[in-house]
């Protein structure tokens, strides 16, 4: 009986450890992810900002267009 005992305790020794091995990939997998999720807020932040920008030029041609008296095609 010992020896089941023995063979039991050594196999969840290694449970532990393997346990323990993904724990610490998983940490690694959610820092990587937040710094993903960081960068693609950052990336929709500027999309946000250059469609902004965009508006802003499309006025300016309008108004250069009317004062020049060019008719849009």
């Amino acid at each position: 009986m010992t020896e089941h005992t023995d063979l039991v305790l050594e196999h969840l020794r290694a449970i532990r450890a393997e346990l323990g091995a993904l724990r610490e990939d998983v940490r690694e997998i959610k820092l990587r992810l937040g710094h993903v999720e960081t960068e693609l807020a950052h990336v929709h932040s500027v999309l946000a900002e250059q469609s902004v920008r965009m508006d802003r030029m499309g006025t300016r041609i309008e108004r250069i267009e009317q004062r020049l008296e060019i008719l849009p095609v």
